[in-house]
């Protein structure tokens, strides 16, 4: 096959029921046969929407996901991880579990990503299709997804349907929401949390042989997991599941963030802006601190990444004792941090830092005489505490701010207060 067959070939067919019909159905069958390959039509939750199947083709990841309505979540952390897709490219894809390459590519309409097409390349000719048809098949999918999507009289076929639109904003009141659970399990469910699972980083240790999304039904069984934005979204049932979530971010490589309290079903959009917002931090390459956290442990980090770009708060004294800290791999910023956080406790001081009482002493000493610190003036401790906040947030990352535990606690009593970073060598 070669360049000029795809030249040549007529999209009629396809502009035809799109402007005649309202089926997106119909729409995949047409591109299918157009693009002549097998094919899925995902929506933003990684649910087959439609798809093409062909007479005689046979895979098994394919016939999976048609037959259960939805990707694994291992394609869908190989979405989550293509750079060519976040920016809205195309990316050919060989996945472990088939013998043929994919083509992925975001459906987007008015630059909202709606879902992803998914060609199978069974002979190798899928590259050989001009740009141009690619546009035009993915033009009119993706239009048909905005409208389907759009559509206000559109009943939820499912629970998570229901949770999705709520999450989207989708709900006027809360009591035309209750109307919408009533006959679903959602009526009288009373998760004590929820959790998000970021799959960017998704690893199996279980390379064949185990499923992540076989693994958390296993593990939580009445969690009701559904992918959202990308994440894994599941409910908690109670403490007892902190010990299983930390088994499961060693197992598949995950991190995990743990809301605050659910109390009503309709408060999940601000739990959920506040959750995902916690996440991002935790996708920071410079995040060390543990594989799950809670909203609780990131609040500081939180406060500290809203005011990221207000580095004019930061007054003159701690910004020059920060780029001394820059300039000579110094410690003096977290030194003055904890010894500011714990009350101007030497000795919990010199814990955190895994340092000798003379040396901080000497730091202290130093911070006062060559950089102007205020130490002696207790109306001045707030201010400090806050720049040397913002200026360790810009250097360390989110991690540093994070209170980490030895072990998967029960209830929060059990946390444990940490370190809070890495031993690094000490500057005087």
């Amino acid at each position: 096959m070669d360049g000029t067959k795809w030249e040549c070939n007529s999209s009629d067919t396809l502009l035809n029921d799109f402007f005649s019909q309202d089926d997106l159905k119909q729409l995949a069958v047409d591109a299918g046969i157009m693009l002549e390959c097998p094919l899925l039509v995902l929506d933003d939750t990684f649910h087959v929407a439609a798809y093409y199947y062909p007479p005689g083709f046979m895979d098994n990841l394919f016939q999976e996901a048609v037959r259960c309505g939805q990707i694994t979540y291992e394609a869908g952390a190989i979405i989550s991880r293509s750079s060519a897709l976040r920016s809205g490219m195309a990316d050919y894809i060989k996945l472990e579990e088939s013998s043929f390459r994919r083509r992925f590519v975001p459906l987007s309409s008015a630059g909202v990503c709606l879902g992803y097409l998914i060609c199978v390349d069974t002979d190798g000719h899928l590259k050989q299709i001009p740009l141009q048809t690619w546009h035009t098949v993915e033009m009119i999918l993706a239009k048909q997804l905005f409208v389907s999507a759009s559509r206000k009289d559109k009943s939820f076929e499912t629970a998570a349907d229901i949770l999705i639109n709520l999450l989207n904003g989708g709900f006027s009141s809360e009591a035309y929401f209750q109307l919408q659970i009533a006959n679903t399990y959602l009526a009288e469910f009373h998760p004590s949390a929820f959790a998000l699972i970021d799959l960017s980083a998704y690893h199996s240790m279980y390379q064949g042989k185990r499923h992540l999304k076989e693994e958390i039904n296993k593990r939580f069984p009445s969690s009701h997991p559904f992918v959202y934005q990308g994440d894994v979204f599941l409910f908690l049932g109670g403490t007892k599941d902190m010990k299983l979530f930390f088994s499961l971010s060693e197992e598949f490589h995950l991190k995990i963030i743990i809301s605050d309290p659910v109390n009503t079903m309709f408060s999940l959009p601000e739990l959920y802006r506040t959750a995902r917002e916690a996440l991002e931090l935790m996708r920071d390459d410079r995040f060390r601190g543990n594989g799950v956290c809670m909203v609780s442990q990131l609040r500081t980090a939180l406060l500290l990444h809203s005011i990221k770009d207000r580095s004019d708060l930061i007054s003159p004294e701690v910004r020059k004792l920060a780029f001394y800290d820059r300039k000579k791999d110094a410690q003096y910023c977290e030194t003055l941090y904890w010894y500011l956080a714990y009350g101007r406790s030497l000795k919990k001081t010199c814990d955190a830092l895994y340092t000798h009482r003379n040396t901080v002493l000497y730091r202290i000493r130093k911070m006062q005489e060559d950089f102007s610190i205020p130490l002696n003036e207790g109306s001045a401790y707030a201010g400090l505490l806050l720049g040397v906040s913002m200026s360790l947030f810009e250097t360390r990352g989110a991690g540093f701010f994070v209170e980490k535990y030895t072990e998967a606690p029960e209830q929060k009593s059990e946390y444990k207060k940490g370190t809070n970073g890495d031993v690094r060598k000490t500057v005087v």
